[in-house]
């Protein structure tokens, strides 16, 4: 029944640091650092907030105008009221 596979503490090691060299591979592979894929995607990422921002701000204003014109329309609505029941 004894197993020869090793255990959790022996596979990533007793204080949590894992394998290094697996780590190190992990990053490459990934692409830390200041590769070329990664200065695309950062701008396209900047590109998109910046849409993002603009179109969130096209929305507000909208919402702020939307709301204006509302209030002001209930408030006419009282006014039509309030002076013809005298």
């Amino acid at each position: 029944m004894g197993s020869k596979a090793p255990s959790w503490a022996d596979q990533w090691g007793t204080d949590g640091s894992g394998d290094k060299d697996y780590d190190d591979k992990l990053m490459t592979k990934v692409g830390h650092g200041s590769s070329s894929k990664m200065v695309g995607a950062k701008a396209a990422a900047s590109a998109g907030l910046v849409k993002a921002k603009a179109a969130a701000a096209v929305g507000a204003q909208k919402m702020k105008s939307g709301t204006s014109a509302g209030i002001k329309w209930v408030k006419n609505q009282c006014q039509k009221k309030a002076f013809s029941s005298k």
